[in-house]
């Protein structure tokens, strides 16, 4: 890739010019830095709970609220990128990553850690990553940009799945405060080099900052995603742990609910703005963008089905077959591996294929490999049949990000790149968090459910401890070991017999619900199929790229 040339036609004719592949270096250096945090500590929960002296529901807390800042501060970052110039804002999100990183890393509490860690390095990274992919689109073009965005979704892919490898490795060998103190020396070589990035060119004047939009964005989909992170603990109708209970119901869709008035909100706010000649946060035009729309549907679908499996997946490898935080980051490694190859190798399809037929593809991969992986969750792990099916997903996902990226941002002028990028990643953290929730509710609502039901029908079992069991997992069962269980029964003075017939029953039940989420991550990879219909149906080569509109008025 590094020595390939772009091809520019002047009046003389065709004209050759060398491709400067080091801005990309910078930018991609960043993308890893940027998804690093997402998998890498949650590997080393249990180290964090220890240090704190704290439980794993708050460190979980203080995980899920990196992605939550991110999604609720992603568009405004994107506009600020626009005001004072993306290269600028790439610089200013990236000196606030590494000082919320160095907090982190000699944090003395948890709620130190919360400050560096989810609010200051989320922060960041609302500012670094709508800039990164404008960046890119001003610093290549042609076929030079194509390749530039399916190398950014592959290191994007490589940094998922190598944190847990990072993560594991540090917290074994080491401390987990390693991982960040690594991301202050990363954050320092980009910054080195990023003098060689060229600034994004916005025609017209710079815009001014919408801070109702910002407020209303922000919180609306900051309640969105708080009710679908929290769906788990307080139920989605009947409330389990709710705070309040309105009505006699959960706090869940109350709160989903409001998030969705505000948002509504906000699209009425944008168009009062946009209506009155002021400048919007975000331009509702780029909406009615048909290629924007199905790229940005496309990329929720596609973080919303990866992260939810990289969720599934651990609990099946740590608390089912017993593999250490090393151990598991190893076996996601194929994931990568296969996600970085096809995130390359995309990006020359399209010149072959159309973008259309190489993202339904990636979805039909991706399904395939659900399936492979659904025959690989069994009491014993057959590692070559499970390696297998990690590298063909790797393979769908990559062959999907290596498209959208380009087909969003080729779609829109440069006036519209900034938001387009806020907009990108904004539904990209929206589709972690969603599959991270939706999945984990429908893997622990199995788990408490096929339970409850293998106790009740197991002769082994006394009617006594059967209601005692249905009496307790009415509230939630919690995803653990089998040994967990195994101790519990013993400790409630349970027979040898009754307790291993307790434990075969769960062991049962475990399985069962890691297939259901897997099976659920299945069908919404087959109901995303049906919003690939406005991708660019033509290969690159016969349509160069995708007609880009104008978002915004020259003046």
């Amino acid at each position: 890739v590094l020595g390939s040339e772009q091809t520019q036609s002047g009046s003389e004719g065709a004209s050759v010019k060398p491709v400067n592949w080091l801005p990309l270096v910078a930018l991609g250096l960043a993308q890893f830095v940027m998804v690093l945090d997402q998998t890498a500590m949650n590997v080393s929960i249990s180290a964090l709970v220890e240090d704190f002296d704290t439980t794993v529901t708050t460190i979980q807390a203080v995980i899920t609220l990196y992605c939550l800042v991110m999604a609720m501060f992603m568009l405004t970052g994107g506009k600020i990128g626009d005001i004072i110039g993306r290269r600028r804002a790439f610089v200013v999100g990236l000196v606030i990553y590494a000082c919320g990183s160095a907090l982190t890393a000699v944090s003395p509490t948890v709620q130190v850690l919360a400050l560096g860690w989810s609010i200051l390095e989320g922060l960041g990274a609302a500012l670094v990553l709508p800039a990164l992919v404008a960046l890119i689109a001003g610093n290549f073009d042609g076929n030079a940009r194509k390749v530039a965005y399916a190398v950014i979704g592959g290191v994007a892919g490589a940094g998922i799945a190598a944190g847990p490898i990072l993560g594991g490795w540090a917290t074994t060998e080491y401390s987990w405060r390693i991982i960040f103190v690594g991301e202050v020396l990363l954050v320092g070589i980009i910054l080195l080099m990023t003098p060689k990035v060229v600034d994004a060119v916005r025609t017209g004047p710079a815009p001014k900052l919408d801070l109702v939009g910002t407020f209303l964005s922000a919180s609306g989909l900051g309640l969105i995603v708080l009710g679908v992170l929290q769906s788990g603990a307080w139920g989605w109708v009947r409330p389990k742990d709710s705070p309040i209970t309105p009505f006699g119901f959960s706090l869940t869709l109350f709160v989903i609910g409001f998030g969705a008035i505000l948002l509504w909100a906000f699209t009425a706010w944008q168009q009062h703005r946009e209506d009155a000649g002021r400048d919007p946060l975000v331009h509702l035009a780029l909406m009615k963008i048909a290629t924007v729309r199905s790229g940005l549907v496309g990329l929720f679908t596609q973080n919303l089905i990866l992260m939810g499996i990289f969720f599934i997946v651990p609990l099946y490898l740590q608390l089912v077959i017993g593999l250490d935080a090393l151990q598991t980051g190893l076996k996601l490694l194929p994931v990568s591996v296969a996600m970085f190859i096809a995130s390359a190798a995309g990006s020359r399809l399209s010149a072959r294929f159309p973008v259309r037929t190489i993202v339904r593809a990636g979805l039909g991969i991706t399904i395939l490999s659900i399936f492979m992986i659904l025959g690989t969750v069994d009491p014993e792990l057959n590692s070559t049949s499970f390696a297998v099916s990690m590298a063909v997903l790797g393979l769908g996902m990559g062959l999907i990000v290596s498209q959208l990226g380009n087909v969003i941002q080729s779609s829109v002028d440069a006036t519209g790149r900034g938001e387009a990028g806020g907009l990108q990643f904004t539904s990209q953290q929206l589709g972690s968090s969603m599959g991270v929730a939706l999945l984990g509710a429908i893997v622990l609502s199995g788990l408490a459910t096929s339970f409850v039901s293998n106790v009740s029908q197991d002769e082994r079992i006394s009617a006594e401890v059967s209601t005692q069991v249905g009496i307790a997992a009415g509230g939630g069962v919690d995803f653990v070991s089998a040994e967990q269980i195994a101790v519990a029964a013993q400790e409630a003075g349970l027979d040898e017999a009754e307790a291993a017939a307790l434990v075969d029953d769960y062991e049962q039940a475990q399985l069962f619900s890691l297939k259901a989420g897997l099976l659920a991550a299945a069908l919404l990879a087959m109901l995303s199929m049906a919003f690939t219909k406005d991708l660019p149906s033509r290969p690159s080569r016969e349509q160069e790229a995708p007609e880009e509109h104008e978002v915004s008025p020259k003046l």
